[in-house]
C-alpha cells in the first residue's frame, strides 16, 4: 500500500516538474502576455479535460476589466475575428509551429483586426468586451491555445522568465521607533 501511495506521489511530482514550455514560433520575437504590463493575475489556470467532452478549463483566465487592450501573444495571421455564441472571439494562427500549426484564441473581445491580417507579438489586436457574458465576476480574458482539436496550456508559449514573479522588494520601515 505504501509503495502504491509513493508511486502516485512520484507520478504527480514528475508531472508537475515536467517541462511544458513550447519553443516560441521561429518567426518573430518570443511570446508575450496578452494583457499587461504589469503581469496579469491568473484568475483560473488551465485544467485539461480527461476526455474530449469531459469537464476542465481549456485555457487560462487573466484578470482584465472591460476595455483592457489585448495583445497578440505571438506573431501570426488572424484566422477568425467575430462573434461565437454571443461573445467576441479572436483567433491567431502561428506560423512555423508544426502541423497543424498552433492557434491562440482570445475571448470575450472586440477585435480590432480582420481575418487575414498579419500581427506581431505584442501588437494590440482587441479589447476586452464590455457587457459580454464572462465566467469571471470582475472581468477577464480567456486565453486559449490549440493544435488542431487538441487544447494546450497557453502559458507554455511564454518564455520561462515571463512566468516567474519578479523578486520581492523590501521597503523601509516608517513610523514610530
Amino acid at each position: 500500500m505504501l509503495s502504491t501511495a509513493f508511486a502516485l506521489v512520484l507520478s504527480v511530482l514528475t508531472h508537475l516538474s515536467a517541462p511544458t514550455h513550447l519553443s516560441p514560433p521561429a518567426a518573430g520575437p518570443p511570446a508575450v502576455w496578452p494583457v499587461g504590463p504589469p503581469r496579469p493575475v491568473i484568475v483560473r489556470g488551465w485544467e485539461p479535460p480527461a476526455s474530449a467532452y469531459g469537464p476542465g478549463h481549456r485555457g487560462v483566465d487573466l484578470a482584465a476589466p472591460p476595455g483592457t487592450e489585448v495583445r497578440a501573444a505571438a506573431a501570426g495571421r488572424v484566422s477568425f475575428a467575430g462573434p461565437v455564441a454571443g461573445r467576441g472571439v479572436l483567433s491567431v494562427t502561428l506560423p512555423s509551429t508544426g502541423a497543424p500549426p498552433l492557434r491562440t484564441t482570445y475571448e470575450p473581445v472586440r477585435p480590432l483586426v480582420r481575418p487575414g491580417a498579419e500581427v506581431a507579438a505584442g501588437q494590440v489586436v482587441a479589447v476586452v468586451a464590455a457587457g459580454a457574458r464572462s465566467h469571471c465576476a470582475a472581468g477577464c480574458l480567456h486565453w486559449g491555445l490549440r493544435r488542431g482539436d487538441a487544447y494546450l496550456d497557453p502559458l507554455s508559449l511564454l518564455p520561462p522568465a515571463l512566468l516567474r514573479r519578479p523578486p520581492s522588494r523590501l521597503l523601509p520601515l516608517t513610523g514610530p521607533a
